[in-house]
């Protein structure tokens, strides 16, 4: 059986797994729980004094990071249409983390006609559509739909290949973009920010071709 120091060091150990397995929002808070712990444990067992300095240390780092991010959160302003973006690809991305992707790229307003990707050309930007629609087409024949808020070029900035489709604008619509270069710049210096991203992106891509194949089934399927 554990005595009870041994059963609060095996707490802090598991909230250090927990730090480990769990998404970029909690590994923080988990990790300043485990130098609580173990400080605890070293105050009330041991009274090891370079454990307690150093637990202490650890332990005020993770609250003033926590709470410079947890302000930042709170200062971060939407406006609808970006409130829609955290919804949608952006989901379970820090506030704060998701102003400064925002801020990254630019909001345009498009007419009919105009392209957002070309079959067979490389992807220059990552698009997310706020209103308006957009034709998909391959081999000029249309096979989905990209409604309000669908992203368009995310497959190709996951894999890095060029547009697997010409997406066209099917009327007026107003659209945020990014460089695909400098989304690119994120996934790769922000790990974490990554994962999210390129999961969101994942699941985007399959809803797509689940879009597809319903559109091509309701044409008569692939001639």
């Amino acid at each position: 059986m554990f005595s009870g120091g041994s059963l609060v060091l095996q707490l802090s150990y598991l909230l250090l797994v927990l730090a480990v397995v769990t998404s970029r929002k909690w590994p923080r808070l988990f990790i300043a729980l485990s130098a609580l712990v173990v400080l605890t444990h070293a105050i009330g067992w041991t009274g090891d004094v370079a454990t307690m300095g150093w637990m202490a240390l650890l332990l005020a780092c993770c609250v003033v990071v926590l709470g410079r991010d947890l302000i930042a959160d709170r200062r971060a302003r939407f406006s609808t249409d970006e409130e829609a973006m955290l919804a949608s690809f952006l989901l379970g991305v820090p506030r704060h983390s998701a102003r400064h992707l925002i801020d990254g790229g630019v909001w345009l307003n498009g007419t009919v006609g105009d392209e957002l990707t070309c079959e067979g050309d490389p992807v220059e930007r990552i698009a997310w559509l706020a209103s308006g629609e957009a034709l998909v087409l391959s081999d000029g024949r249309q096979v989905a739909t990209c409604k309000p808020g669908d992203l368009v070029g995310e497959a190709s900035i996951l894999t890095g290949e060029a547009a697997t489709a010409t997406v066209r604008l099917a009327g007026p619509a107003r659209f945020w973009c990014m460089p695909a270069q400098t989304l690119r710049t994120y996934l790769d210096t922000d790990p974490q920010l990554g994962a999210l991203l390129e999961r969101n992106f994942a699941r985007a891509v399959r809803n797509k071709l689940h879009a597809s194949n319903r559109t091509i089934a309701a044409a008569g399927g692939v001639a």
